[in-house]
């Protein structure tokens, strides 16, 4: 049976490497054990089904293991990434941008690749400052918040937008105005007005919740950055989890495609369970409502990753050049038409 889901322990242990080291036990990668971590919102839906039904442990008595799963928390992509390479977790998510750094981080090394898609959505650039209309109207006054400042999937977007709009060279140019804050009290501050947040890069469904209020509007989606619908985030892990654990990791991807079975199948359902699994105060027609947006698709596949890795390339953010999309997806995959 998956063990409670700790929001504070292991985002305590985030804020430094020596907690995350202490999560260290002996086995952590021993075959029938998965340590898994999250972030927040309706992105990570996916996981929320497979937990809630226990799909893991479901696939992996299929293949005559039993599996403990250890589900946990964490805010924020190098928070995500630390726990990874400290070995405290076998699988962590985040935004295509954080996975694909990690990537050509420990390529000769730890091989972290990606394990799959958790769905295509698009992120919102919001803004209550009623001056700003594009990204040539944000000025220093203005503090962007995101989940992870300069590195996360929202600051990657605005840097691959910000050459576009600017030139190579002037990427970094929101950089300096930009804070790191989880989705949830960044959304708060921008609804509620009066402080130094004025912008907010956001992620379903914190971003309907705040185009409900009428200080609140759009300036950009990842979408227009990206050219269309994109993977949103991505499960990834070490060469080391995916070689030494055949079983348990062939447990955890035919759970994830089950759960976008099940998703698709019955989107109601899957709105009930994102509210009952996450504990959310989110009204259920509102959760249905983003679960069924045509623009958002729970899907296993990846799309247009390869968007980020050439922009990141030519940007110098990444070292390694990948040739295809499959060079920084692990081979389970390779059979979808991804890209």
């Amino acid at each position: 049976m998956a063990t409670r889901f700790k929001h504070s322990a292991v985002t305590l242990l985030a804020a430094s490497v020596a907690a995350v080291s202490a999560l260290l036990s002996p086995g952590v990668q021993a075959e029938g054990k998965i340590s898994i971590a999250q972030q927040f919102g309706i992105g990570y839906l996916i996981l929320d089904v497979v937990r809630d039904q226990q799909l893991i442990e479901k696939q992996g008595k299929a293949q005559g293991l039993e599996i403990k799963v250890d589900w946990n928390s964490i805010s924020g992509a190098t928070a995500m990434n630390e726990a990874l390479l400290a070995g405290a977790l076998d699988v962590v998510s985040a935004g295509v941008p954080p996975m694909l750094t990690v990537w050509d981080r420990t390529k000769g090394k730890q091989n972290v690749k990606a394990i799959a898609s958790l769905g295509s959505m698009p992120n919102y650039l919001l803004t209550n400052n009623p001056n700003v209309k594009t990204l040539k109207d944000f000025t220093e006054k203005d503090r962007i918040a995101v989940p992870a400042a300069g590195v996360g999937f929202q600051s990657r977007t605005l840097q691959i937008e910000t050459a576009k709009e600017f030139g190579n060279d002037q990427y970094k140019k929101f950089d300096d105005i930009s804070i790191s804050l989880a989705h949830p009290d960044a959304t708060a501050a921008l609804i509620a007005g009066g402080s130094e947040i004025t912008s907010h890069f956001s992620s379903p469904p914190f971003q309907y919740q705040a185009l409900q209020s009428p200080n609140v509007h759009k300036v950009l989606s990842s979408y227009d950055v990206l050219g269309g619908q994109a993977t949103f985030n991505v499960l990834y892990t070490t060469e080391k989890f995916h070689d030494e654990n055949p079983k348990t990791y062939k447990a955890f991807y035919d759970a994830l495609a089950e759960a976008e079975k099940i998703i698709k199948a019955d989107k109601s359902a899957a709105a009930q369970t994102y509210i009952r699994v996450e504990q959310s105060k989110l009204p259920l027609p509102l959760v249905e409502k983003i679960v069924n947006d045509p623009e958002i698709d729970f899907t296993v596949v990846p799309q247009r990753t390869a968007v980020y890795a050439e922009k990141l390339q030519a940007l110098g953010v990444l070292k390694n050049k990948a040739d295809s999309w499959k060079d920084y997806f692990f081979e389970e995959a390779h059979g979808g038409a991804g890209s």
